[in-house]
């Protein structure tokens, strides 16, 4: 058994959740003179690749150190959506079931391609990376209920569309943006459309139904799109923790990973040594222009 790292480097210059508390790291003791070097590190919850808990959003839910290992590990689809959905756009339960198959009871990992924009990558984009990438309306959540998946990860900054969140209030340059985009292809104002009773459905909605998710995967995810795989997520034993920093990672027989990291020797690599493929990149950018044509 091989495991395949799912997570992005975390480190000071990693973004938070907009406006949440940033990784901060001092020394309090050095080798010269204490003999030991020690860090006190400083940060919130949702920073680099981690699990949102349910009492994230439902007070009377799970907190991190109650979630079992056999809900954290569990068979899971990987689907890739970065064909089908660039800035601004919605995905559907349409378009992840074309993709890969989806069991009941499954981790669903999506990989929206905008891990390729976070800041340990070349094409680094802060603002695309939490701002601008896809997210889903309520068909898709209903669809997810009805499929009991354990937990949902994203390889992006948030599970819910961005412009469902009050990330629509704070920029509002790209809200602008993103109107004109929906107007064009759903015939409604980004009001309209997420309105407040639909307001960040995939915490409210979710949450209250053991549907958490993971957000910032990234890691060598490229190498694993649209198929089945084990997933594990491994927060911290956190005691009455609403979200908690992990590593996420696939779980790979020895063949299956060979094979990968074949694959893996012939893509650029990023600063940190993870695999990557521009053609999700140009996928992406080409949806985009379209978009915002």
């Amino acid at each position: 058994m091989k495991l395949l790292d799912l997570t992005i480097p975390l480190g000071i210059a990693t973004p938070p959740w907009p406006t949440y508390e940033p990784l901060q790291i001092k020394y309090f003791k050095r080798l010269a003179p204490n003999g030991a070097n020690g860090q006190v590190v400083t940060h919130s919850n949702h920073l680099g690749t981690h699990l949102d808990g349910e009492i994230h959003f439902h007070t009377p839910g799970k907190d991190i150190a109650s979630l079992d290992m056999d809900f954290l590990v569990h068979d899971a689809a990987v689907v890739d959506l970065s064909d089908v959905c660039g800035d601004y756009d919605v995905y559907t339960s349409k378009m992840v079931e074309e993709r890969v198959q989806v069991k009941d009871g499954d981790i669903l990992i999506i990989h929206t391609g905008y891990h390729h924009f976070g800041w340990d990558q070349p094409g680094a984009d802060e603002i695309r990376y939490m701002v601008k990438h896809p997210g889903p309306d309520r068909e898709f959540a209903d669809w997810a209920k009805a499929k009991k998946l354990r937990w949902i990860g994203v390889d992006c900054g948030s599970a819910d569309h961005p412009m469902n969140t009050i990330i629509r209030d704070w920029m509002p340059r790209q809200a602008r943006q993103a109107d004109k985009v929906f107007q064009k292809k759903f015939g409604q104002p980004l009001a309209d459309y997420f309105d407040d009773s639909k307001y960040q459905l995939m915490h409210l909605e979710m949450f209250p139904y053991g549907i958490i998710h993971a957000e910032c995967i990234g890691g060598d995810i490229d190498l694993l799109v649209n198929r089945r795989v084990t997933i594990g997520f491994f927060p911290w034993r956190f005691v009455d923790g609403e979200s908690s920093i992990g590593r996420c990672v696939a779980l790979l027989e020895d063949d299956d990973y060979a094979g990968l990291m074949k694959k893996k020797a012939a893509l650029p690599k990023t600063k940190f040594g993870d695999g990557y493929d521009p053609s999700h990149v140009e996928r992406l950018n080409k949806l985009t222009v379209a978009n915002l044509a």
